[in-house]
């Protein structure tokens, strides 16, 4: 493999770690109170709001349904908007972000569910307010499957950022695209593979490892 090709690896990696990185932070600052307050103001919990949990439900529905390679497409002029182009590394973490927020809310949301709700009604019981609910139960109970959630979603989005270069999105897809498959460089697809695959276990062996170490039981 050529030096030319050696350094268009790092780039590939050092673009997709980038919208990997940025996603995944944006995600997570909206995406986990998004969940939390999903599960929150549904039916008989501590914030009900039917009206605000069927409008952020119907919201989160209606994103997750669109492929993404369609989602990308359809918000190029958002893109060009927030980002200033709609190619590039900066352009792809846009519908990237898009696709992360509900992907991580309904996770997050199923692992609030799964938190057992007598914790809730004793400190209920004790005089504690939702907010310190959320903050000294809900999370704190839920933040071990809260990490394999986020460890879930980066991996998703590594496969997403390669899919986002096959339309100009850079990163590793972009150049197993056009240098790998249409220039017929087999060497260079069989390396985008294999650093692909390197890079998702790495990051699965981490998010278990956080995980267990956050697990009380």
């Amino acid at each position: 493999m050529s030096q030319e090709i050696i350094k268009l690896m790092i780039q590939g990696i050092q673009e997709t770690v980038f919208m990997v990185f940025v996603s995944t932070v944006i995600a997570g600052i909206i995406g986990i109170p998004l969940g939390i307050t999903l599960v929150t103001t549904s039916k008989g919990h501590i914030l009900e709001n039917r009206v605000v949990n069927k409008i952020l439900g119907t919201i989160v529905n209606i994103i997750r349904s669109i492929p993404f390679i369609i989602l990308m497409v359809a918000i190029i002029p958002l893109t060009r908007i927030i980002a200033g182009t709609s190619i590039g590394t900066t352009a792809a973490c846009v519908p990237l972000t898009i696709v992360a927020i509900p992907f991580l809310s309904r996770l997050v949301e199923t692992s609030i569910r799964d938190v057992d709700f007598g914790l809730v009604e004793a400190a209920e019981s004790m005089g504690a307010s939702p907010c310190q609910i959320i903050r000294k139960v809900l999370i704190p109970e839920a933040l071990p499957t809260i990490i394999n959630n986020i460890t879930v979603l980066i991996v998703n989005l590594i496969g997403a950022s390669a899919m986002a270069g096959a339309i100009g999105g850079g990163g590793l897809g972009d150049i197993a695209i056009r240098y790998g498959y249409q220039r017929f460089r087999a060497d260079v697809m069989l390396a985008t593979i294999i650093i692909l695959i390197v890079g998702v276990n790495l990051i699965q062996a981490c998010g278990d490892f956080a995980s267990h170490k956050k697990n009380k039981r």
